[in-house]
């Protein structure tokens, strides 16, 4: 059986109901699989609950066979048939505003638009107003909306290069003539957005590495194909330019740290060993007085010959970083996180059961978890209301009991309203264990009325922690106007936790706010927001993050025991 979820079910009956609807299909046929999805979305069971998928009110014979399908075979031949029959060029255009399924299936079967090509000639020759139901200003949004997309942006998203760089690193680990390998460049850094990717390759065969790299799949263009480098552009969501250099093994590790760091670093580095009497270059360091050349086994090596201890990548900007690492720096790393205070289960948006995540966290060998759904404002993602919490509850309780090396928290991600009140009372969030405040809607609101209602959120001798305190999604949406310098100070005086929130698409709070919280005393979660099994790996870009805001393992709370993070918890109750 395939590694299917609940929400890999839901995305591919919703993807055959759009494909139907661009074949023009039976509406009836069509409602039958967005039934099904809206079903399985709204029960908090996961997959492996359901005995009979027949047995499901709402869901007929062939639509679970489809189901079954998928979950045996990790691919629908319902889907890939349908693929088939619907050019390849229309699906990526229901990613354009104000176009649906059955806008696009009447532009398809009435102007034969088949691509974002067609589209743009049908509106440019005012094809698309003179269709019943469109008119003029749904032509000209839809131009403009073309235009958005075809600007691609000098430098992308980190989530999005993180997706491209794991697909090239799948493709790097088929080629048995590489030793090793590494990212480079300010993807290395972790910086929130990226121009192109690097990559360093240690190999004897440097032919046969070459001839493997200009066959990559999607590679849109050969830029340059070199001894030692190769340059080209392949195309996912966005055409990304990708750099591979090829050393000799003994080249690696000073290779990789010429491509890792930044501008400024590389200089300062190059104006110390100056001053030792040293020369760097990607290839080795030269002794400027012998004239001899070291090279070095690992970047650790390269670091101790200059007098310093290992600097990670994240922290290469040239921000003071090697007056601090001429002694050891307690930053924090993965290996020291204890738990995850933050993720969602089915019982709200999430893809797995509440006892399936638990199983997750144990196989991370996690000390404890924190169980926290959304509330019931946030209705689009199935929130909890009272019942439905205390119902959890119970569940959680019956968990603990399978589970009892593992410290499970009832808790919440609760919505602060609009209008600055919480979306439970005290009496219920006295029940908790954990209780999380978010901002998830009236993103518009002054700055004034966002800070109002962190504060009052803060306030509350319940809530432990404001996750995701701005709202960004980088590259993609700005957040709210808070002021975070305030906000710290709130934090501080509350005893309320700061939330880093290690999901690639927000990493929020950022660097420059981390090492402010820090200086100021407030404690900071870092936590994944999982929503299914692999996000509970976004710790890893979390951690980065923290290091890059020079974060010690003191500030941050899920590095701390189970007692003390009870310590920790009781402390907002009794301020």
């Amino acid at each position: 059986m395939a590694d299917i979820n609940k929400k890999d079910v839901i995305k591919l009956l919703e993807d055959i109901a759009v494909l139907l609807e661009l074949k023009a299909e039976n509406p009836f046929k069509i409602q039958a699989y967005r039934k099904a999805a809206q079903i399985l979305e709204t029960d908090q069971r996961s997959l492996r609950e359901f005995d009979d998928l027949t047995k499901i009110n709402g869901i007929g014979a062939k639509t679970a066979a489809t189901i079954q399908d998928y979950i045996e075979n990790g691919y629908s031949e319902t889907l890939q048939a349908l693929q088939k029959q619907v050019p390849e060029g229309l699906i990526p255009l229901l990613d354009l505003p104000g176009l649906g399924g059955k806008k696009l299936s009447k532009l398809y079967h009435e102007l034969d638009v088949i691509d974002i090509t067609s589209l743009e000639e049908a509106c440019q020759n005012e094809k698309v107003s003179a269709l019943k139901g469109f008119g003029k200003k749904t032509e000209e949004n839809i131009l403009k909306a073309i235009q958005d997309y075809k600007k691609q942006p000098e430098r992308l998203p980190v989530d999005d290069m993180l997706k491209v760089s794991k697909q090239v690193e799948s493709y790097l680990d088929s080629i048995e003539a590489i030793d090793r390998y590494s990212i480079a460049g300010s993807m290395r850094r972790l910086r929130e957005t990226v121009k192109d990717l690097d990559f360093i390759i240690s190999t004897k065969d440097f032919d046969t590495v070459r001839k493997a790299l200009i066959e990559m799949p999607n590679i849109k263009e050969i830029i340059a194909n070199g001894q030692t480098k190769i340059s080209i552009i392949i195309t996912w969501d966005y055409d990304v330019s990708i750099d591979f250099r090829l050393v000799e093994d003994h080249q690696f590790a000073t290779t990789l740290h010429h491509f890792t760091g930044s501008k400024d670093h590389n200089v300062a580095m190059r104006q110390r060993a100056k001053a030792q009497g040293k020369k760097i270059s990607e290839y080795g360091v030269l002794d400027i007085e012998t004239g001899d050349i070291e090279t070095f086994e690992s970047e650790e090596d390269f670091f101790q010959s200059f007098g310093l201890t290992y600097i990670p990548p994240e922290r290469r900007e040239a921000d003071g970083e090697l007056d601090r690492f001429e002694e050891a720096v307690d930053l924090v790393e993965s290996s020291m996180i204890k738990g995850d205070l933050h993720m969602h289960t089915t019982w709200s948006d999430g893809a797995e059961s509440l006892e399936d995540m638990a199983q997750f966290v144990t196989d991370k060998g996690y000390h404890y978890m924190a169980v926290t759904d959304h509330s019931k404002f946030l209705r689009v993602a199935h929130g909890l209301n009272e019942k439905r919490l205390r119902d959890q509850i119970k569940e959680i309780e019956r968990v603990r009991q399978l589970y009892p090396d593992l410290t499970i928290f009832s808790g919440i991600e609760m919505d602060i309203l609009p209008d600055g009140t919480l979306d439970f009372d005290d009496t219920v969030l006295a029940e908790l264990d954990f209780v999380i405040a978010s901002i998830h809607s009236s993103f518009n609101q002054t700055e004034d009325q966002i800070m109002y209602r962190l504060n009052q959120a803060m306030e509350n001798p319940y809530v432990h922690m404001i996750a995701h305190p701005t709202g960004r999604i980088i590259g993609k949406r700005e957040g709210y106007a808070v002021d975070v310098d305030k906000l710290i100070t709130k934090a501080k005086e509350t005893k309320t936790i700061l939330e880093l929130n290690a999901n690639p698409k927000r990493l929020d709070l950022n660097s420059v706010w981390l090492k402010k919280a820090q200086e100021k005393g407030v404690k900071i979660a870092i936590n994944t927001d999982a929503h299914r099994k692999s996000n509970l790996d976004f710790i890893n870009e979390g951690v980065k993050m923290a290091r890059k805001g020079w974060l010690n393992p003191d500030s941050v709370i899920n590095t701390y025991s189970v007692d003390q993070l009870k310590s920790v918890l009781k402390e907002k109750k009794n301020r």
